[in-house]
């Protein structure tokens, strides 16, 4: 499985943003896909997940409000949309597959995790 985390870049406070994350070599219904950030000096975070089995997600309560992830089953991708974005949403945000239940256990990330390459998010005016 390789990810390809896309869409980041420099938004204004308040704008809004969608960050795609393409899987490949990903077995259908065999997966969940995750979005993540670390911001500079801080430990990183988890946003949200989704299983390409059966559609649950998980979703960090202090984010749900204003990130939302979705998926196109077809082409093996998963989106975050990001809106009301404020400068200490600046980070890289990073997308990693896990087993089909991962929503289950809040998507947390261990040893088996993979993770995709980070995009770059700057919130500044």
């Amino acid at each position: 499985v390789q990810l390809q985390a896309s869409g980041g870049g420099l938004v204004q406070p308040g704008g809004s943003l969608k960050l795609s994350c393409a899987a490949s070599g990903v077995t259908p219904n065999s997966v969940s896909i995750g979005w993540f950030r670390q911001a500079p000096g801080k430990e990183r975070e988890t946003i949200s997940c989704l299983s390409f089995s059966d559609g649950s997600t998980f979703a960090q309560y202090s984010l749900a409000d204003r990130f939302t992830v979705s998926r196109d089953n077809a082409a093996n991708t998963v989106y975050l949309q990001m809106h009301r974005l404020k400068p200490d949403d600046t980070a890289i945000y990073f997308c990693a597959a896990d087993r089909p239940t991962w929503p289950r256990i809040g998507c947390r990330w261990g040893a088996d995790t993979l993770w995709g390459q980070g995009t770059l998010v700057t919130v500044s005016s």
